[in-house]
């Protein structure tokens, strides 16, 4: 009896050379798109090229230059080389105003970060309606017109008529109705700052409430279980989490409040000394517009721009630096 053969997958012939040749990888391809980011950045950039680099390279280009009166209506500048930097530096007025300015913006930082971190943490333990009604407030105050809103404050500190006179009369017995709070630099400056702080803290409150919502809960209660006071759970927990918000914050606060201009001028409008209470942008303005040296106003310009770049360029190199880590 003869066994017929197993049945099975029939054998084939395997071509060695054919196998070598399947082993190749194909070449890789061109991933479709990969300019697409680039493109879409290009409108951004026109638009800022336009809207501040073209304006910028001008002002470069005239603080090099003897420009006045005459050559804004088309006579030609000459160029002086540093004469207007030179004379910018030399000038104990401007370093009078930059140090002013430097005293009132770290004044005014200090106190949005601090207040503006008051709101945010008050938010969230306040209950639906009275957070609502907070963050009406925030809005409106966010939302009026600096101008606007130094005109208000100009009234309530009225030397006749204003609230403020009036309360701290009708609380301390001290007549202060007739006190004027303006004439005097460093009352002057009180007054500013309660205008620019009331209308910052917004920004930040937002800010930072937006970042106390993403801070873990259970990491909190977990701290407070184990004895952690307030402070400590801020300092500890907190803190940490949102520092990256507190860095951005505490830098767009320092450039707003460097070149803070309507406030001051207004209300030296409304009865300030101007000689003793300028701020850096206040100087460039009366530099440029009260005098017609456009040359010199555009040469104390580019040196605050240099002054905020720094500050930037601080906040730019510390954000690097924790991305790396």
């Amino acid at each position: 009896m003869t066994l017929a053969p197993e049945a099975g997958p029939a054998l084939q012939e395997v071509d060695p050379l054919a196998s070598e040749v399947r082993r190749v990888p194909p070449p890789p391809r061109r991933r479709a798109g990969r300019f697409t980011p680039l493109v879409l950045l290009v409108p951004g950039i026109a638009v800022l090229a336009a809207v501040i680099g073209w304006p910028l390279v001008q002002l470069l280009i005239m603080s090099f230059q003897e420009y006045g009166r005459a050559q804004a209506f088309g006579a030609p500048a000459p160029f002086n080389g540093l004469d207007n930097y030179i004379e910018v530096l030399g000038d104990e007025q401007f370093w009078a105003v930059l140090t002013r300015s430097i005293a009132f913006c770290i004044v005014n930082v200090a106190l949005t970060i601090v207040l503006g971190t008051l709101v945010a943490l008050m938010m969230t333990r306040l209950n639906r309606f009275f957070r609502l009604l907070v963050s009406v407030g925030l809005l409106l105050a966010w939302a009026m017109p600096a101008l606007t809103a130094t005109i208000v404050w100009g009234w309530l500190f009225d030397t006749q008529f204003g609230v403020v006179n009036y309360t701290l009369t009708q609380l301390t017995g001290i007549d202060f109705m007739g006190h004027s709070w303006l004439i005097d630099p460093v009352s002057f400056f009180a007054v500013a700052t309660v205008i620019v702080t009331w209308g910052a803290v917004p920004f930040v409150a937002f800010s930072l409430y937006a970042g106390l919502t993403q801070v873990p809960g259970e990491v909190l209660e977990a701290a407070q279980l184990d004895g952690a006071t307030s402070v400590q759970r801020f300092r500890l927990i907190v803190f940490p989490y949102l520092r990256s918000i507190f860095v951005v914050l505490t830098i767009l606060s320092i450039i707003w409040d460097m070149r803070v201009f309507a406030q001051i001028y207004a209300l030296q409008g409304i009865g300030g000394v101007r000689e003793q209470t300028s701020t850096i942008g206040v100087y460039i303005y009366k530099t440029s517009l009260g005098t017609g040296e456009y040359g010199i106003g555009g040469a104390t310009a580019v040196i605050l721009v240099v002054i905020l770049l720094a500050v930037s360029f601080f906040y730019v190199r510390k954000t690097i630096r924790e991305e790396e880590l």
